[in-house]
């Protein structure tokens, strides 16, 4: 009740400001030591994931805390893990604003950010003073301004940066916000990348005597001869995970409202089940030991219940963590539970 009536709030302002004040809000609270009275306790529901045990299997979406300077005050919520980023080698202002909108009609929220972000530097400074002993995935791309086919060095760059300070590195090539970025994701781009990336995860490994797995965030918009693609790709490099999915570039489930006409990714429930079908294709195709991540328009407990029973092992949420509020962690990992 009390996040509805915040939320009534926070929704009058412009979306974008609205979400640093409300992040800002959080640390506050955390700061304060008021995160545990006003949110209620998350059960434990441990799961191994990718050789990491986490403590429940519901994570926050990368983009939210794109510079890792909330980790504490989202940590105290009781996620199970917190994916940072996404963050580029340099630091850049990522596309003119206005670029962030709701469609609360529709659950639904479409962006344009353009990986806005303080630069990996920045990041690797926040995780290093955070206090929390939180599980983190660090979600890395490339700048705006680096040609496509140059996109590895970019990749080499940040996966090098934050190798010692993740749990787990996703690489994302999916989102529809940077030009060119999504055809990393097919053909001879995607086997130069992660061939690239193998290879250096294979000698920071021995230098930091220790391996920190790598994801890769695909987007919803495939069709099953790329699902196919994708996943023998995956199986040849033995990437450790896939995060299904990104946001859409569909209109479907909010067609008319305003702002639906805007450029950008979507999210929220519009994209809830064509996400959820990615993950069961790329589940028929992945070998059982290649797990899955799920994001997606995940609004509820039921929802994520969906999600591990099409494929997932994992689950985050963003646009459902904007609507819902705290509560959704603790009613996700309750309706797990429940499952099991």
């Amino acid at each position: 009740m009390l996040y509805k009536l915040m939320r009534a709030g926070m929704f009058q302002l412009d979306a974008e400001k609205a979400h640093h004040l409300g992040l800002k809000g959080l640390s506050i609270l955390e700061m304060s030591g008021l995160s545990s009275l006003l949110y209620p306790k998350v059960a434990s529901s441990p799961v191994r994931v990718m050789g990491i045990d986490f403590p429940n299997p519901v994570g926050l979406a990368a983009g939210l805390d794109k510079n890792g300077d909330y980790i504490d005050a989202l940590s105290a919520i009781g996620f199970g893990f917190i994916e940072i980023g996404t963050v580029t080698p340099r630091p850049q202002a990522g596309n003119p604003k206005p670029r962030l909108f709701r469609l609360p009609e529709a659950e639904a929220i479409i962006n344009r950010m353009g990986f806005n972000n303080l630069g990996v530097d920045h990041l690797i400074e926040q995780v290093k003073v955070a206090k929390k002993d939180a599980i983190i995935g660090i979600n890395i791309g490339k700048n705006f301004d680096t040609p496509v086919d140059k996109a590895v060095d970019d990749y080499l760059v940040g996966l090098r940066k934050v190798y010692s300070s993740a749990d787990y590195v996703t690489i994302n090539i999916s989102s529809p916000n940077t030009p060119g970025l999504r055809t990393l994701q097919f053909g001879e781009s995607l086997n130069e990348l992660l061939s690239a990336l193998k290879k250096e995860q294979k000698i920071l490994q021995l230098k930091h005597g220790r391996y920190v797995p790598m994801a890769v965030k695909v987007a919803p918009d495939l069709d099953i001869d790329e699902v196919k693609q994708l996943a023998d790709a995956f199986a040849h490099f033995e990437i450790d995970a896939v995060i299904a999915t990104n946001t859409t570039m569909s209109r479907d489930g909010v067609t008319g409202l305003a702002y639906s006409e805007e450029a950008g990714g979507l999210s929220g429930r519009p994209v809830f089940d064509k996400s959820t079908e990615i993950i069961r294709q790329f589940r028929q195709v992945l070998p059982r030991n290649l797990p899955i991540i799920a994001a997606g328009g995940i609004m509820s407990g039921k929802d994520a219940v969906v999600k591990l029973e099409a494929g997932a092992a994992l689950v985050q949420i963003y646009s459902g963590f904007i609507y819902q509020g705290p509560e959704l962690v603790g009613d996700i990992v309750q309706q797990i539970n429940k499952r099991v």
